[in-house]
């Protein structure tokens, strides 16, 4: 069963007293089991009619737990059985009759093809590709917050555009992360120095994997990508030590 969040109010809320989340805020809860997946990808999902969540006044999508464990199971679906959307419909569809359902065994439905003809078998007509920038209407959405919010936060550094006024796709954890402290009462203005704390690290890295990039060898220059995400996953592991341990507790 996913772990979601509750608690918190109005339109602009992450998560509302209904329990109901953004699509931000999903994003970051299939991430634990699909670390691969993508708000573009949560659209493609919905206009299959694979899922069907509520819209609020402003039109900003929200799902509820229901909607998330649902499409958690059609990510399962096509990863572990590589089963084609019409059919992960139709099993759903069964599932909700209270009809037994049957899946072949992982791995199994591979072995019928592959290359371009086997992906469209699988997963029918391909969605476009998971864009690297998102547009400020579409960052506003899946934090399910308002123009004033945002402003607010780009304010203070924690939330920057890039070219042509678009935003870099992480931004939608970075924006979702603050609409849930906010929930705490902690605001922008309280971040700065864990920002600054974000642009140090990043230097540090940055130091680290330059001269992989400036090197004339190709394919050590290949290897920057790869060591850049490697040291990222570790800065992030030891900040989070370290606050635990300044605040002296576990955290899972």
């Amino acid at each position: 069963m996913l772990h979601t969040p509750s608690g918190g109010a109005g339109d602009g809320a992450a998560a509302t007293d209904s329990g109901l989340m953004s699509i931000g805020t999903v994003l970051n809860v299939l991430r634990d089991e699909f670390p691969e997946v993508t708000v573009s990808k949560i659209r493609f999902l919905e206009t299959e009619g694979l899922v069907e969540p509520q819209r609020t006044p402003s039109g900003y999508r929200k799902f509820s737990a229901e909607d998330v464990e649902r499409l958690a199971r059609v990510l399962r679906m096509q990863r572990d059985h590589y089963l084609p959307l019409k059919v992960i419909r139709e099993h759903l569809d069964a599932l909700e009759r209270g009809e037994p359902v049957r899946l072949p065994a992982p791995g199994r439905q591979r072995e019928a093809g592959d290359g371009e003809e086997w992906f469209l078998a699988v997963f029918g007509e391909p969605e476009e590709p998971a864009p690297a920038r998102i547009g400020r209407e579409e960052l506003l959405e899946a934090a399910g917050i308002e123009e004033q919010q945002l402003a607010e936060w780009e304010s203070y550094g924690l939330v920057s555009s890039v070219e042509d006024g678009a935003y870099d796709a992480e931004t939608v954890t970075v924006a979702t992360l603050l609409v849930e402290l906010g929930r705490f009462g902690i605001e922008p203005r309280h971040l700065r120095a864990m920002k600054a704390a974000a642009d140090r690290e990043a230097v540090l890295v940055e130091q680290v994997v330059a001269p992989l990039r400036r090197h004339r060898n190709p394919q050590t220059r290949a290897h920057a990508e790869a060591r850049t995400k490697e040291l990222a996953g570790l800065a992030v592991k030891l900040h989070a030590a370290l606050v635990r341990t300044a605040l002296g507790v576990r955290l899972p």
